[in-house]
């Protein structure tokens, strides 16, 4: 009897959680979701990768919902405040599109409004092998090397660092024609950012030998001196050159260190029981 008991409490137990549980699932159901509203504002993002140069256009960007409280200093809300304006520094997709990589209203679109003032932009021809196997890329800073001999000599001819931590502006193909009936090719062209000292350095290394572009790391700032290098030098017939160091100036609060003279040369000389010293001059 006491068992039987036992048995009907448990199963009222469980068939009451039951209830109870089911219950509360279906409550929770039927409950409307919580809709949690934060403030946002429009802002104007890149809709595809955009490069330097690039004359913004409708198809380039697109508007988004940012939050208000983490909106982009100086973001857009207006494509159409953009038509036209060009791209300084590159862009990636879904990037906010901010003044800070556009050129102003004015300067138009293309490659002239990338070049900052007093800088230049000068394009040399590469290959495969020059432009690092295609690891040359816009926003890349390379050193440039040039070979070439001062008197067309073979002995004398010099690889030397001529440029050194110089940013890639932009690369790009263009056709050229061959000596060959005129067959059409292409030709690879890196465009450098540099001085107008440093666009005579360069224009004067291609055109008299041959220069390599040595891909740089951008957090390395170092330009060690270098010296040049000759065939006889690299194959071990002749001692390197040495990079000249330049003396540390002195304090002018700090004395220079007094140089004691080297005494002169004398000779002993023996007269019966005297002797004497002369200075030998």
């Amino acid at each position: 009897m006491n068992r039987m008991r036992i048995f009907l409490v448990l199963a009222l137990a469980l068939t009451a959680g039951g209830v109870l549980a089911f219950g509360t699932y279906s409550y929770l159901q039927n409950q409307p979701p919580k809709v949690v509203s934060m403030p946002t504002k429009p802002v104007v993002v890149a809709s595809a990768d955009l490069t330097v140069g690039t004359e913004l256009r409708t198809d380039d960007m697109r508007v988004v919902q940012w939050p208000a409280a983490n909106v982009p200093e100086g973001a857009f809300s207006n494509p159409a405040e953009l038509q036209g304006r060009g791209v300084v520094m590159s862009i990636i997709r879904n990037e906010p599109v901010l003044p800070a990589k556009l050129a102003s209203k004015e300067a138009g679109a293309g490659l002239p409004t990338a070049i900052p003032a007093g800088m230049r932009a000068v394009s040399v021809r590469v290959n495969e092998v020059i432009g690092v196997a295609g690891y040359v890329l816009p926003g890349t800073r390379v050193d440039v090397v040039a070979t070439g001999s001062p008197n067309d000599q073979r002995a004398d001819t010099t690889s030397k660092v001529v440029l050194t931590n110089v940013q890639v502006l932009a690369t790009g193909t263009k056709i050229e024609q061959t000596g060959d009936k005129g067959k059409p090719i292409q030709a690879t062209v890196v465009t450098l950012l540099v001085t107008p000292e440093e666009a005579e350095r360069l224009t004067l290394a291609s055109t008299e030998g041959k220069i390599q572009l040595a891909l740089r790391n951008p957090l390395d700032q170092s330009a060690p001196p270098t010296p040049g290098v000759k065939p006889a030098v690299l194959l071990g017939t002749a001692e390197p050159a040495r990079v000249a160091r330049v003396a540390a100036q002195r304090s002018p609060h700090v004395p220079a260190p007094v140089v004691e003279a080297a005494p002169a040369p004398t000779i002993e000389m023996i007269r019966g029981d005297k002797r004497a010293y002369e200075v030998v001059k």
